[in-house]
């Protein structure tokens, strides 16, 4: 294994690299996607268009690097906060969840848009951000998989899998460890909680509550009463 320090010059791809990728989230909170612009990140960094294209190919690249780094960081917020609330139990750690799912999204309201907004016009992601997407929804399996109903006793005859858990048992997003140890029927729960979770967060980042006369915050604990009432 190599542990020689990188060089002079990968450090300063590096650094080119995340600044341009700042300037490019500072463009995305102020303007939409409508905003983004590789020249402008250029004339920040005082170089040419042309010369950018040495860190980033195109637009899609710099794209791509946004979501990685996007889903990476969600997705260690979302691990942090389950592992935080394991010795409260599964019940906690689902709460810890989806109020940090919550509080990420308001945050930095961009970079969720970025993930879960309106796709860009003519992206197509590489393997690295479904795998990126995939890695954050394992985290969801982690609060959730402890939900799952009681087994049926002894002598229950199981109820075959509808076609959808059949699909869901081979999702490739359950990590490996988990695979083939959780029933079709608590994947799919996992599931409308996640979408649950992130209809809620989206409406609220997108202003949708502003005028409604609520807190918000009040309306996730309902939901998340609801979801682990319903597990």
């Amino acid at each position: 294994m190599d542990d020689a320090p990188p060089s002079r010059r990968e450090r300063y791809r590096a650094q080119t690299r995340d600044e341009a990728k700042r300037i490019a989230l500072e463009q995305l909170a102020t303007g939409g996607q409508a905003a983004l612009s590789l020249n402008a990140i250029a004339r920040e960094l005082g170089m040419t268009g042309p010369a950018l294209y040495r860190y980033f190919a195109n637009r899609d690249a710099l794209l791509t690097a946004l979501i990685i780094d996007a889903y990476d960081d969600l997705g260690a917020a979302l691990t942090r906060a389950v592992v935080g609330a394991a010795p409260e139990g599964a019940d906690e750690q689902l709460r810890a969840l989806g109020r940090t799912m919550r509080s990420w999204a308001l945050a930095q309201p961009h970079r969720y848009l970025l993930l879960f907004g309106t796709p860009y016009s003519g992206y197509q992601p590489p393997d690295a951000v479904i795998e990126a997407a995939q890695r954050t929804l394992g985290s969801v399996m982690a609060a959730s998989v402890d939900l799952q109903a009681p087994p049926s006793p002894p002598g229950t005859t199981p109820t075959p899998p509808t076609l959808l858990e059949q699909q869901l048992e081979r999702a490739p997003w359950i990590p490996d460890e988990l695979r083939g140890t959780i029933p079709g029927d608590v994947l799919a729960g996992v599931i409308l909680s996640w979408t649950r979770l992130h209809g809620l967060i989206g409406l609220e980042v997108n202003g949708q509550f502003a005028t409604m006369g609520f807190d918000p915050a009040l309306l996730l604990e309902r939901e998340l009463d609801d979801i682990i009432g319903a597990g």
